[in-house]
C-alpha cells in the first residue's frame, strides 16, 4: 500500500493528538430624559413633572407603573432579592411536588385513564415532565415506549392526517394558552370618568342644574345643567370608544406576535406549522436559537444545550442527552440541535400554567409620547394661567360692575358664579392639548396595523418613530439583499473542476463515498424521499439545503448513509471559525472527522489534498495558491464558497464516555482538503431600487456579511451599495482600527466582510457614538447583542431564530430589504402625522385662548359657552387626532433627509402656517364679536326664549361666531394634511376615514346649531347666515395657499428647544445650601463665611437661566425636556 493512497486503510494520516460632561449633567437634571430602557424611578419622575389635570386621558395608553415591581439600583441587593425569590419559589415547588408525588403513589388509580387509542394519559405525561426523573421515565419503558404509547414513529413522526391531528387535540389538549379577557368597554368608560376636568365640569353641571331649578323652576331651569352633563357624557363615550378600539387592535397584534412558525416532522417530511397546531406525539426539530415550543423528551440530538433559567432560575445552560432528555416549554436552545417528542402542550406544561396567570401589558412610553407630554405640560400651564385670569376678571367684573344692575337673589348670584367657573374650567379643557399623546397612540396603532400588511411586525412601539429618523441601515446579505434561494452552480472536487453534477460520480469511489458522508452527516438538514418518483424534499437552512440538494444530485442516499454511520460528536457552526464539524463512526469502527465551512478557512486548516486518482498529496504553497485562485474566481462571480475536508481519527483518542464527549473538541488542523462548491444566491428583484431610495432619502445602507471580501464586493456592487469612495473592510481588520482611523474611515464603510457578531456589535456602537441613528438586521442567536444595542433592531421572520426576534424591535416577516425601506417610510409617516396634528391643534389653542381672554377683559363675557367649547375640544382632540394621525404615508417622505437629533418638533413652516391661520381667525371672530350686529345687519328685536337680558341679535351673533369658529377648524383640518405642499387635496379622495370624520363633524355641527338650541345655547340660523359661516371658514384654504409663498429661514425662528427655566436646579441647589448652612449654624451658632459665600453664589446664580430642551427629536429617547412642575 503506497503512502499517498487515499483509502483510510492505505496510509491516510491518522491523528493521535488533538468609546461631554456638561451634557451628562443636563441629562441628570432633566426629568424628561428617558434612555431606551428607562428605570421605574425615571418613569415616575417624568410623570410627576407633567401637568396632567386629566391624567387618565394623558396616560391612558402607557405603562401602568403600579404593576411594575421597583428594582433597586444596588446590584447586590437585586441579586439578593432575586435569590430569595428563587429560593421561596423552589421551596413551594418542592412542597407541591411532594404532595403530588404522595397523591400519585397513594392514589394512582385515580388518574384519568388514557384516551381511546393511546396507551398513556395526560396525567401520567404531566407527572413525568414535572418529576424529570430518569427512573420514572424508565418505569414507563423509556422514550421508545412512550412514543409507541403515543402512536408516534420516532423517524417519521405522526401521520399528516388532519383528522388524526384533531383527535390528538381532543385527547391531550391544544397548544394554546388561555389569556385573560381584555377590559370591557364599560371599564374604559369608567376610566374616562376619572378625568379631573370632566369631574369638575360634572360638579358644575350638578350645581347649575340645582340653581337653575331653584331660580327658573322645573320647566326652564334644567337646560343649562343637563346640557353640560350631556356634553361631558359625549366626551366620555367618544374617549372610551377610541380607547376600546385601540385595545382590541393591540390585542390582535399580540396574538400575531405569539403565532410562531416552527417545523414538525409528520409523515416523514418536515413541514412548517403554527406553534398553536403542535399536538402531543409530534416530532419537533430544535436548533440553536429556537424556543422549545412544548414539554417533551429528546429523541436524538448532538451537543444540545438548553437555557432553563426562565423555568428553574439556574443561570448555567443544561446539556441534554439520553440520561437527561427532559425539555421544558419556553426554554431556549443555546447550542446544538436535536429532535424532541412532544408530551404536553398548552396549560399542561409548566410554562403554560405560568403564562396563563399573566396579563399581556401593552403599556410602553415612546420617546415621542414623552416629548408631547412635555409640550402638553408647557401649553397647559399657559392655558391654566389664562383660565385663572379669565375667571378672576369675570368674577371681579360681575361684583364690581354688573352686579349693581342684576337681580341680587343668592340663587342668581350662585348660578352666575357657576357659569363663570364652568367657562374657566372649559378653557382649561380646550387649552390643555391632551390629544397630543393620544395622537401618538392612534398613529402608532394605525401604522402597526398597516405595517403588518407590508410584512413588518412591530414588537416595540418606539421603533416606529425611531426608524423614521434612521441615518444608516446595517443589513445582512443572505436572505435580505438576496433571495435566500441557494443552489450549487460550480464545484471543484478532488483536483478538478466539475463541468456538471454527473461528472462528480466519475471520481475515485472511495473519495466519492467520503464526500457523500461529509455532505450528509455534517448537516442539520434532512432529505425526504417520497418514493413515488417525485423530487426529494430537502429541508434545513438555505445553505444546508443547497449542499444537500447538490449531494442528492450527485447520487447521495441520505437515509442509507445515516443508517450505515453513526454520529459520535458534533461541533455546530461557529461564527468565529466559520465552520462546523462532525465525528462519524463507520460500520468497520473507524472514525472520520468531517469539516465544512468558509472555503478560505478550511483551506488554511488543510495540510493535504485529494487528487483525481484518490491519492493524498501535500498542500504545497503553489497548490494552496491555485486553490485560492479557484475560490476567488467563484467569489468574484457572487458565489458563496463552501469547502469540505476530512481527517482520520485514532479511535483510542476519542472519548467513550458521554460526559467526556461534551468537552471534547474535534481536531480541526492538518485536514485533507476534499472539495469546494460555489453557491449562487441571486439578488432580490427590486433591491437595487430600494437601496437607491434609501440613499436618496439620506439613509446610508451598509452590508454586513460573513462571506468573503470578494463575494461581498460583488453582491454589494450588484445591489448598488458599494460606491466609488466606499471602504470594504474585513471584521478582523476592523477590530484593530485605532480611534483616529475609526473617525476617518467609519463614515465611508460600505461593506464589512467576514464579520462576526462581535464585529457587528462594535460597528453599531461606533456609529451610535458618532451621532448616527442605527438600524441593524440580524437572524442568528449571536446577533442578539447588536440587535439590542441598535436604535432599531430588525430580525428576520423566516430565517431568524426566536432569540434574535425577542431581541429585536421589528420582525421583517418576508426577510426582504424592500420591507425595511417600507418601515422607514412608515416611521417618517408617524413623525409627519404628529406634526400635522400639532399644527392643527395649536391653531385651535391659540385662537380659543386669545378670543376668550380678549372678550373677557373687554366685555366681561365670552362668546363661547362651556358646551360649545366641549364640542370644539371633541373635534380638536379625539376626532382631529383620528383624522390626521391616520394619514397614509406619501412618496415625498422619502425625498427628505432624516429628522436630525436637534431639529425642533415644530418647524418654521409649521409656525408660519399656524400663525397665519390663527391670526386670521382671531381678527375675524373678534370683529364679529365687537361689531357683528352692524356688519351682519342684524335687525331682530324682542326677547329670546331664554328670558334673560340678551336680545335675539346677540344670540344670532354668538351663534354665528361659534359656527364660524367650528368651520374654520374643519377647513383648517384639511389644510393641516399638507403643511408644506400647496396642493392640500392630494390623496384626499383615497382617505375615506378623513372624509368620513369631516362629514360627521359637519352633520353634528348642523344638528347642534339648528336643533339643539337649548343644549348648546344657540339659535337656528338662516341659509344666508350658514353661507356666511361657511364662507368665513373656507377662506382658510386660499389663505393657506398664499401663506405658503412666504419664505422661512432654515434656522428656527421660534426656538422652542431652549426655554430658559431655572426652577428645578436653582431650588435644588438652594435647598442643599440652606440645609447645609442651617446645620452648620446649629453647631457653631453662625454661618461660616465660606457658607455665606456659597449661599451668595447660589442666590447670584438665580439670575442665570438653565437651558432645557423641550422639542428634541422624536428619535432621541427621552429627548423631550421640561422643568419639573
Amino acid at each position: 500500500m503506497s503512502k499517498n493512497s487515499f483509502s483510510p486503510l492505505r496510509g491516510a494520516p491518522v491523528d493521535h493528538h488533538e468609546g461631554g460632561m456638561h451634557e451628562e449633567d443636563e441629562e441628570e437634571d432633566d426629568v424628561f430624559h428617558i434612555p431606551p430602557k428607562p428605570s421605574l424611578e425615571m418613569l415616575k419622575k417624568w410623570r410627576k413633572a407633567t401637568l396632567a389635570l386629566n391624567a387618565s386621558r394623558r396616560f391612558r395608553y402607557v405603562l401602568d407603573l403600579k404593576n411594575v415591581e421597583p428594582v433597586s439600583s444596588d446590584p447586590d441587593k437585586n441579586g439578593e432579592l432575586v435569590s430569595r425569590f428563587r429560593t421561596v419559589t423552589h421551596a413551594l415547588r418542592a412542597v407541591q411536588r411532594f404532595k403530588e408525588a404522595g397523591a400519585r403513589y397513594t392514589k394512582k388509580e385515580d388518574m384519568d385513564p388514557p384516551p381511546e387509542g393511546f396507551g398513556i394519559g395526560t396525567d401520567q405525561l404531566v407527572h413525568l415532565m414535572q418529576d424529570q426523573q430518569t427512573a420514572v421515565l424508565e418505569e414507563q419503558g423509556g422514550v421508545e415506549t412512550v412514543a409507541k404509547q403515543l402512536r408516534t414513529d420516532l423517524e417519521h413522526g405522526i401521520d399528516d392526517d388532519p383528522a388524526g391531528v384533531e383527535k390528538r387535540k381532543e385527547a391531550f389538549g391544544s397548544n394554546k394558552i388561555p389569556t385573560k379577557p381584555g377590559k370591557h368597554f364599560f371599564v374604559f368608560v369608567w376610566e374616562a370618568c376619572h378625568d379631573t376636568t370632566l369631574i369638575i365640569l360634572m360638579a358644575c353641571a350638578v350645581v347649575s342644574f340645582a340653581t337653575g331649578m331653584w331660580v327658573d323652576g322645573p320647566k326652564e331651569g334644567w337646560y343649562d345643567g343637563i346640557s353640560i352633563g350631556i356634553a361631558v357624557l359625549l366626551v366620555i363615550i367618544v374617549t372610551a370608544t377610541s380607547d376600546y378600539r385601540q385595545s382590541l387592535q393591540f390585542r390582535s397584534l399580540n396574538d400575531v406576535k405569539k403565532n410562531i412558525q416552527i417545523e414538525a416532522i409528520r409523515g416523514g417530511r418536515r413541514c412548517r406549522i403554527s406553534v398553536f397546531d403542535i399536538v402531543v406525539g409530534d416530532l419537533v426539530p430544535v436548533n440553536i436559537g429556537d424556543q422549545v415550543p412544548a414539554d417533551g423528551l429528546m429523541v436524538s440530538g448532538q451537543s444540545l444545550t438548553i437555557d432553563e433559567s426562565s423555568m428553574t432560575g439556574e443561570s448555567l445552560p443544561v446539556h441534554k442527552d439520553s440520561k437527561h432528555p427532559f425539555l421544558l416549554s419556553g426554554c431556549k436552545v443555546v447550542d446544538g440541535y436535536g429532535t424532541m417528542l412532544v408530551t404536553a402542550v398548552g396549560t399542561h406544561t409548566e410554562w403554560g400554567q405560568v403564562m396563563a396567570t399573566l396579563t399581556e401589558d401593552n403599556g410602553e412610553e415612546t420617546p415621542l409620547q414623552v416629548r408631547l407630554n412635555g409640550a402638553a405640560t408647557f401649553i397647559g400651564q399657559i392655558g391654566l394661567s389664562v383660565a385663572i385670569l379669565v375667571f378672576c376678571i369675570l368674577f371681579i367684573r360681575f361684583f364690581v360692575a354688573d352686579f349693581k344692575g342684576r337681580d341680587k337673589k343668592p340663587s342668581r348670584v350662585i348660578k352666575h358664579i357657576v357659569e363663570i367657573f364652568s367657562i374657566a374650567v372649559t378653557i382649561v379643557v380646550v387649552a390643555v392639548p391632551e390629544g397630543l399623546p393620544l395622537a401618538v397612540t392612534l398613529t402608532l396603532a394605525y401604522s402597526m396595523r398597516k405595517m403588518m400588511a407590508d410584512k413588518s411586525l412591530v414588537r416595540h412601539l418606539a421603533a416606529c418613530e425611531t426608524m423614521g429618523s434612521a441615518t444608516t441601515i446595517c443589513s445582512d446579505k443572505t436572505g435580505t439583499l438576496t433571495l435566500n434561494k441557494m443552489n450549487v452552480v460550480k464545484s471543484w472536487v478532488a483536483g478538478q473542476n466539475m463541468e456538471n453534477d454527473e461528472a462528480v460520480k466519475t471520481i475515485n469511489s472511495e473519495t466519492y463515498n467520503v464526500l457523500l458522508a461529509g455532505v450528509c452527516q455534517n448537516s442539520n438538514g434532512s432529505v425526504f424521499d417520497a418514493k413515488d418518483g417525485t423530487e426529494p424534499e430537502v429541508s434545513g437552512s438555505p445553505t444546508e439545503s443547497a449542499a444537500l440538494s447538490w449531494g442528492v444530485k450527485i447520487g447521495m442516499d441520505f437515509d442509507e448513509i445515516k443508517h450505515k454511520t453513526s454520529i459520535v460528536h458534533v461541533e455546530t457552526f461557529n461564527s468565529r471559525k466559520k465552520r462546523a464539524g462532525v465525528a462519524v463512526k463507520l460500520e468497520n469502527g473507524e472514525i472520520h472527522a468531517h469539516w465544512k465551512g468558509a472555503a478560505e478557512m478550511i483551506l488554511e486548516s488543510s495540510s493535504q489534498w485529494v487528487d483525481t486518482d484518490g491519492s493524498i498529496k501535500e498542500m504545497t504553497p503553489e497548490k494552496a495558491k491555485e486553490l485560492e485562485n479557484i475560490i476567488e474566481g467563484m467569489a468574484a462571480a457572487s458565489l458563496r464558497c463552501i469547502a469540505f475536508s476530512f481527517k482520520l481519527l485514532d479511535a483510542k483518542t476519542v472519548p467513550k464516555v458521554e460526559e467526556e464527549l461534551r468537552d471534547w473538541q474535534i481536531p480541526d488542523s492538518d485536514l485533507i482538503f476534499l472539495a469546494v462548491i460555489g453557491i449562487k444566491d441571486p439578488c432580490r428583484p427590486g433591491v437595487q431600487e430600494a437601496v437607491l431610495r434609501c440613499q436618496m432619502a439620506g439613509v446610508k445602507v451598509r452590508m454586513v456579511t460573513g462571506d468573503s471580501v470578494i463575494t461581498a464586493k460583488a453582491i454589494a456592487t450588484e445591489c448598488g451599495i458599494l460606491s466609488k469612495e466606499g471602504v470594504v473592510v474585513e471584521g478582523r481588520d476592523f477590530r484593530q482600527w485605532s480611534k483616529e482611523r475609526m473617525d476617518r474611515d467609519l463614515p465611508r464603510i460600505d461593506v464589512m466582510a467576514r464579520s462576526s457578531p462581535s464585529d457587528k456589535l462594535l460597528l453599531v456602537k461606533s456609529l451610535k457614538e458618532r451621532g448616527e441613528v442605527v438600524a441593524v438586521t440580524g437572524d442568528g442567536t449571536n446577533d442578539a447583542p447588536a440587535l439590542h444595542e441598535a436604535d432599531v433592531g430588525l430580525s428576520m421572520g423566516i430565517s431568524g431564530t426566536e432569540v434574535a426576534k425577542e431581541s429585536s424591535d421589528i420582525v421583517i416577516l418576508d426577510d426582504n430589504f424592500a420591507s425595511i425601506v417600507k418601515v422607514v417610510r412608515w416611521g417618517r409617516s408617524v413623525y409627519a402625522n404628529i406634526q400635522k396634528f400639532i399644527q392643527f391643534q395649536l391653531t385651535v389653542n391659540v385662537t380659543a385662548l386669545v378670543i376668550n381672554f380678549v372678550t373677557a377683559v373687554s366685555s366681561g363675557s365670552v362668546p363661547l359657552t362651556a358646551v360649545q367649547l366641549l364640542w370644539v375640544n371633541l373635534i380638536m382632540d379625539t376626532l382631529g387626532a383620528l383624522a390626521l394621525a391616520t394619514e397614509p404615508p406619501t412618496d415625498d417622505l422619502m425625498e427628505k433627509t432624516p429628522v436630525g437629533r436637534k431639529e425642533p418638533l415644530i418647524t418654521n413652516i409649521m409656525w408660519r402656517n399656524l400663525f397665519g391661520q390663527a391670526l386670521y381667525q382671531i381678527v375675524v371672530l373678534l370683529t364679529l364679536d365687537f361689531g357683528g350686529e352692524n356688519i351682519l345687519n342684524l335687525n331682530y328685536t324682542g326677547k329670546s326664549k331664554s328670558n334673560d337680558e340678551e336680545t335675539k341679535n346677540d344670540e344670532v351673533r354668538k351663534t354665528i361666531i361659534f359656527n364660524a369658529f367650528v368651520f374654520c377648524q374643519i377647513f383648517n383640518e384639511v389644510n393641516a394634511r399638507r403643511p408644506e405642499k400647496k396642493n392640500i387635496f392630494e390623496g384626499l379622495h383615497k382617505n375615506f376615514l378623513f372624509i368620513g370624520i369631516i362629514i360627521v363633524e359637519i352633520i353634528f355641527q348642523f344638528v347642534i346649531v339648528q336643533y339643539l338650541t337649548r343644549f348648546a345655547s344657540t339659535t337656528a340660523l338662516t341659509a344666508k347666515e350658514w353661507g356666511i359661516c361657511i364662507a368665513i371658514g373656507s377662506v382658510s384654504w386660499p389663505l393657506g395657499f398664499l401663506v405658503k409663498f412666504i419664505p422661512v429661514p432654515k434656522k428656527p425662528i421660534v426656538n422652542t428647544r431652549r426655554i430658559r427655566i431655572n426652577w428645578k436646579r436653582k431650588s435644588r441647589n438652594l435647598t442643599k445650601t440652606l440645609s447645609s448652612a442651617m446645620s452648620r449654624r446649629s453647631e457653631d451658632g453662625e454661618i461660616s463665611k465660606s457658607k455665606k459665600g456659597s449661599l451668595n453664589g447660589v442666590l447670584a446664580n438665580q439670575n442665570r437661566s438653565t437651558e432645557v430642551e423641550m422639542n428634541a427629536p422624536a428619535t432621541t429617547p427621552g429627548a423631550a425636556r421640561l422643568p419639573e412642575v
